[in-house]
């Protein structure tokens, strides 16, 4: 038990030693949609979707899923995101500890056919195994390990209700089928863990020779069936595992919708080819796995498109590959077939945990999304290491003047696969890392170069990007995905016609429409990105907008389930003034997306111009009731909080604004809306630290200087230090009336410069001759002159402009009156002056 302990702390140091550099590693190809991109891990998505969408978060029933189902694992992404969301150091950590687990499993498992040496050898070579890296590194390739913590599980617990001769024991028999169902929740494949107990059943617990049971079977075929006491227990057991299976089986294709993934091309290439090219490539796929098992030295994340090309005739020298594969599996049987001993039992177990869990992913019974998956080895990976295992203890055994050798060689084996793991993990470092690594060893695949682009693309790098576009093209001139890379490129860089061009290639690779077939069955989804890149391009130009419609129309009849399509379509639309045809087209969207989040945004915005607020704002509020975190919908609802005037709601404004600025702290804007829904709740302080913080990000965000400047005049009575607001206004924006205007009172009213004031105004009415507040205000500076009977007349003029304004009216009678007042003073003066001289003299 000691030993035991000693040997399963070293495998967990080992683990960690070889996946230390896995926790500095970020979220890499699949990741993206599995991780960042899926809102199945978003605490607003019900628990219970992740039962009934894929692995990507698309639902099960619509065609363009991946029919990945794989709950469980979806689950234990969802508890990363609630702990540490996007941090992808707890995810990789969760792997880290995963695969560890699964090592000790399988020293356990190995326990139960090897002496404890051997196993502990085994789960050794499987723990540092590079294959293993993309399962390990790779956050989607959780599901290869907790599947396989499940499968380990089941097979242990399979192993306690059954015994030579024995009875069935039925509580771990039930506890096996329980297992059996966790591990295909976490991914397809545990299901096949019903097959390995099967085979562990019969060669393992009953110890059946192959010869025992072909005499079984000869006397059912001479009609005289002898079934021999210990079988019928097995049978029970078998029966009960396989009606298990066909009943998990059947529920997963209820969920799946009755119809099997589709794939191109492209994800495939033999899957698209006729006999005998199908059969022989498929064939030939697998001395290509055992070889990676063998010698994982060119490592790939991705093995599609053209890096294993088709074999298309049974002349092809790569087909004594594949016969050679199949003389060394004979002989392995052949071995088998001699004698039931122990070993030949190991090696038996060995063969069923190498071939039935790769079975699935095998192409020969139907086609997968894949040419070659390293992850996909990672359970198969067990057989294999059980097998070097018994290999070296049969030589140890064997040959005990090579025993220093051999442990020489083992040792430099664990050596080199330890440190190849270790800089394996570098690799998946960053995107651009593990595609650029990926090239080394493969320069046939398209995919790849697209994929190095991508990554440079994120970094704005797109003359770089535009050079591996390019190269993918050349690598695979049919490419659509390719030609829309360059395209995007192009137009990123300002090179509309080349851009424009790029994409009318890849529409000349599109297949035609076969009468009778559908077309999206033949296509894949982000190839129809053309049209929408297309459309968008071609949109610039006002006069070629129905041009940009005509190809949105043919992109969402390719595929009625193109949301995006239906979004842009939507947005030419409006552009077109069609806002009404654009509330169709949206509404046609929510038929296949309901809680699209973007249309319902979209919708609520064309309502907003065919003013609609009411609905407009229920949309928004739909939006949100979807995906809380849809930045476009929060700031635009906020803004009709702000808007409305609704004291109740202004709360929520604020709690909405402030999530907006956790998220995005240098937009100005956000911090603009905040200070005016403060300023209408009276908070002037802090309705100053939001201008203040919008200017901070954009010095000359227009609005916000002149609300602040407005604010500190009028609420906070500090004109002096609403002038540097002001000034920089006017400087940069000469014709904004409204800060000409509140420049003009600060002039009159504060700094006394009668002949700055008048200019202010004058120039407003320069710009606005009706400006009837301007004309007031010239007026206002002829009354502080004292030129009363100028004012007087300047504000006749300005009452017959607006004569039902009561603040002119009263204003020109204060004015008149004054006037009449010193008329008459000066009418008193002069009857005085006349009065006092004396008479003149006869």
């Amino acid at each position: 038990m000691e030993t035991r302990s000693i040997y399963s702390a070293i495998i967990v140091v080992t683990v960690a030693v070889c996946y230390y550099k896995a926790l500095d590693c970020g979220f890499v190809f699949d990741d993206m949609s599995a991780i960042v991109e899926n809102k199945d891990l978003r605490p607003r998505t019900p628990v219970a979707n992740l039962f009934w969408n894929d692995f990507w978060g698309t639902p099960m029933k619509m065609e363009k899923s991946h029919k990945s189902y794989r709950p469980l694992c979806v689950l234990t992404f969802r508890m990363n995101y609630a702990i540490s969301e996007l941090e992808p150091m707890s995810y990789h950590l969760v792997n880290v500890v995963l695969h560890a687990i699964v090592c000790l499993l399988f020293m356990k498992v190995c326990n139960m056919f090897l002496k404890e040496l051997t196993s502990f050898l085994a789960a050794l070579l499987f723990a540092v195994h590079p294959i293993h890296t993309e399962a390990v590194t790779g956050v989607v390739g959780r599901a290869e390990a907790l599947s396989s913590i499940f499968f380990l599980a089941a097979l242990i617990t399979y192993s306690k209700c059954t015994s030579y001769h024995g009875k069935i024991q039925w509580p771990p028999l039930i506890g096996t089928v329980v297992m059996v169902t966790i591990a295909m929740l976490c991914k397809e494949q545990g299901i096949t863990v019903i097959g390995v107990c099967c085979v562990y059943e019969v060669f393992i617990a009953q110890r059946a020779s192959f010869q025992e049971l072909l005499s079984i079977l000869l006397s059912f075929v001479r009609g005289k069936p002898h079934i021999p006491p210990w079988l019928k227990n097995s049978i029970v057991r078998a029966i009960f595992l396989v009606g298990t299976t066909v009943f998990l089986l059947m529920a997963r294709i209820k969920v799946m919708g009755a119809q099997l993934p589709v794939f191109t091309r492209y994800d495939n290439p033999a899957s698209m080819e006729n006999a005998p090219a199908r059969q022989l490539t498929y064939n030939y796929l697998l001395p290509i796995n055992a070889w990676l098992l063998l010698f994982p030295s060119g490592l790939c994340c991705d093995w599609t498109m053209g890096t294993i090309p088709v074999i298309g005739s049974v002349l092809d020298p790569r087909n004594l590959i594949t016969i050679g594969f199949y003389a060394v599996l004979g002989k392995f049987i052949h071995f088998m077939l001699q004698q039931q001993d122990k070993r030949n039992r190991v090696i038996i177990m060995s063969l069923s945990l190498m071939i039935l869990p790769f079975v699935p992913a095998s192409n020969l019974f139907f086609p997968v999304g894949f040419v070659v998956a390293e992850r996909i080895l990672y359970t198969p990976s067990m057989g294999f290491s059980m097998l070097v295992a018994l290999g070296f203890q049969i030589l140890l055994d064997n040959k005990q003047s090579l025993k220093p050798l051999l442990w020489g060689m083992l040792s430099l084996l664990l050596l080199t696969h330890s440190v190849k793991t270790f800089v394996r993990n570098g690799d998946w470092e960053s995107e651009y890392s593990i595609f650029r690594s990926a090239l080394k060893v493969n320069t046939k695949n398209a995919k790849l170069f697209n994929n190095v682009g991508h990554a440079l693309e994120k970094f704005e790098k797109y003359a770089e990007a535009l050079e591996y576009f390019e190269k993918a093209v050349s690598v695979q001139h049919d490419d659509i995905g390719a030609h829309i890379n360059v395209g995007r490129t192009y137009n990123n860089l300002n090179m509309s016609k080349e851009a424009e061009a790029a994409y009318r290639r890849a529409l000349s690779y599109f297949p035609q429409v076969q009468p009778g077939k559908s077309y999206q069955a033949r296509i894949a989804p982000n190839h129809l990105n053309v049209y929408l890149n297309l459309a968008s391009l071609v949109s610039k130009d006002p006069s070629r907008l129905m041009e940009a419609d005509k190809y949105l129309k043919t992109a969402v009849s390719m595929r009625p389930d193109y949301v995006q399509g239906y979004i842009n379509r939507g947005d030419i639309l409006v552009k077109q003034g069609q806002k009404e045809e654009a509330l169709k087209v949206y509404k046609t969207a929510l038929q296949y997306e309901p809680d699209n989040a973007d249309v319902l945004y979209n919708i609520g915005v064309v309502l907003l111009e065919l003013e609609r607020p009411e609905e407009a704002r229920k949309s928004f509020e739909a939006a949100l009731n979807s995906e809380p975190d849809h930045s476009q919908s929060l700031y635009n609802s906020a803004i009709m909080i702000q808007e409305s005037g609704e004291q109740k709601m202004w709360p929520e404004g604020i709690r909405r604004l402030k999530k907006l600025i956790k998220r995005e702290p240098e937009d100005a804007k956000y911090y603009f809306t905040l200070g005016m829904l403060h300023m209408d709740m009276q908070d002037y302080k802090e309705a100053e630290k939001d201008f203040k913080n919008c200017i901070k990000f954009d010095p000359l965000f227009r609005s916000a200087l002149f609300n602040l400047a407005l604010m500190l005049n009028n609420n906070l009575n500090r004109p002096m230090d609403a002038l540097p607001y002001l000034e920089t206004l006017i400087q940069n924006y000469p014709e904004h009336t409204k800060a000409l205007l509140l420049m003009g009172d600060i002039n009159v009213n504060v700094l006394k410069k009668l002949d700055d004031a008048e200019k202010n105004f004058a120039r407003v009415v320069e710009l606005e001759i009706d400006n009837v507040q301007a004309h007031h205000n010239l007026c206002v500076v002829h009354v502080e002159r004292g030129d009363l009977i100028r004012a007087e007349k300047c504000l006749t003029k300005v009452h017959q402009m607006a004569p039902t304004e009561q603040y002119i009216i009263n204003h020109l009678n204060i004015v008149r009156t004054k006037l009449n007042q010193l008329i008459k003073k000066r009418q008193e003066e002069m009857k005085i002056q006349k009065e006092g001289q004396p008479p003149k003299g006869r």
